[in-house]
């Protein structure tokens, strides 16, 4: 635990953390704020409120790979103050087009803070890779996904309440208040130590060489491939179970869809209550460890919850499946900063991105008609192998990684 702590005396880290409070603050009032008023203004109209989603996770695709080439390119704390001001200027013109009437503006808002991501995201890694020492990266990914996983649980209340009580207009005041004191936060990341070189007048590669390039950097290193694949598996897992929940409570347990409340409660307390073990122990265990307890816990409680017929049995696996999820996050992406270069970073973070992301989208898409065409049951055991398939995937990986002689 106190190697830990003592990672917080990196200015970097302490910067990050207060920028990432800021800016997750912002999302997730912009998020909920948007879907409850275009809830409102359409009378839940379905192809509207889809409309939000395409909005969030179309730019994935189209922007990913694009920004984390720019992201190798350019420098990348001037990078990710510009994005998050950008996104700051983008949800206050939004603000100010709202009090002419013209309420379809507010998916403009999620568009422009969704491509802006795309770039600020592989900058991140990059500043990540730049500040942060490979035994120290565990500890760090951690503490932000305890942070992240805390929002899960506090952010739909929060953006929930702002919209209640404050209304759609001053809650994207607000959010562009929060994205720019984001920026401002970064503005206290240590300088670049090689800035200078930025300013060479070199003659660059092009944009579509520079892209080849990186998916043969990943394609090579053995590492990042299987790494790269395990976390495609995760999204398929993740994809087919993640309209299905609702189905558990009433198919499976025979119960009324009040009781779902009775399943995300262990696995909001789970991501948090990892997030914080998994920091305390980051040090201590070498990262392949946790992601292979990870699959392993997450791949037999999704087996469990399938099979399940009793409530407090389907807690249990959901309190274990989030209990341990943080460590297959974390100890994938520590893999991956260890094993990449920084001049390959961003493009290695812009392939993985839409490599789960999309992954898990198209398993979303057909996760309603597995079920009616197999079983419930079926499905949950599909996503089960995903993530155990995921452990022969980085076998490899434990043999050629070479954790730290204080790791366990």
């Amino acid at each position: 635990m106190s190697t830990s702590i003592q990672m917080l005396r990196n200015s970097y880290v302490r910067i990050i953390i207060i920028s990432n409070l800021w800016s997750q603050l912002g999302i997730w009032i912009r998020n909920f704020a948007v879907l409850l008023y275009v809830m409102e203004k359409t009378r839940g109209d379905a192809f509207a409120v889809s409309m939000i989603s395409v909005a969030e996770y179309a730019p994935i695709f189209i922007f990913s790979f694009i920004g984390g080439v720019f992201a190798d390119r350019w420098r990348p704390k001037r990078t990710m103050i510009w994005c998050e001001s950008l996104s700051a200027l983008s949800v206050f013109v939004v603000f100010l087009v709202l009090n002419t009437g013209s309420w379809e503006a507010v998916f403009f808002a999620t568009l422009c803070s969704s491509i802006l991501s795309q770039f600020a995201q592989p900058s991140g890694m990059k500043l990540f890779k730049k500040h942060v020492r490979d035994e120290d990266a565990p500890s760090c990914m951690s503490l932000l996904q305890t942070l992240f996983s805390v929002f899960m649980i506090t952010g739909p209340v929060l953006g929930t309440l702002a919209y209640q009580q404050l209304g759609i207009e001053l809650s994207m005041l607000f959010t562009s208040v929060s994205f720019l004191l984001s920026a401002v936060a970064m503005f206290f990341i240590p300088a670049d130590p090689n800035a200078q070189q930025h300013n060479l007048n070199v003659q660059t590669p092009s944009l579509f060489n520079e892209m080849i390039d990186g998916i043969r950097y990943v394609i090579s290193k053995k590492v990042i491939l299987w790494l790269s694949v395990c976390f495609m598996l995760v999204g398929l897992g993740v994809g087919l179970i993640s309209p299905l929940g609702i189905f558990i409570i009433t198919e499976q347990l025979n119960l009324p869809v009040e009781y779902l409340q009775w399943i995300t409660i262990p696995y909001g307390l789970g991501e948090i209550i990892g997030g914080i073990l998994t920091f305390t122990l980051a040090a201590k265990i070498a990262p392949q460890r946790f992601l292979l307890l990870g699959l392993l816990v997450n791949g037999a409680g999704l087996f469990l919850i399938g099979l399940s017929t009793e409530l407090w049995i389907t807690m249990i696996a959901q309190f274990l499946i989030a209990l341990l999820q943080p460590a297959i996050f974390i100890g994938n992406n520590a893999l991956v900063m260890q094993h990449t270069k920084q001049d390959y970073i961003g493009r290695v973070t812009g392939i993985r991105t839409p490599l789960m992301t999309g992954a898990m989208l198209i398993m979303m898409s057909f996760s309603g008609v597995l079920k009616n065409m197999l079983s419930l049951t079926t499905v949950y055991e599909m996503a089960g192998l995903c993530f155990l398939a995921g452990i022969f995937i980085i076998f490899p990986v434990r043999k050629r990684a070479n954790p730290s002689k204080s790791y366990l």
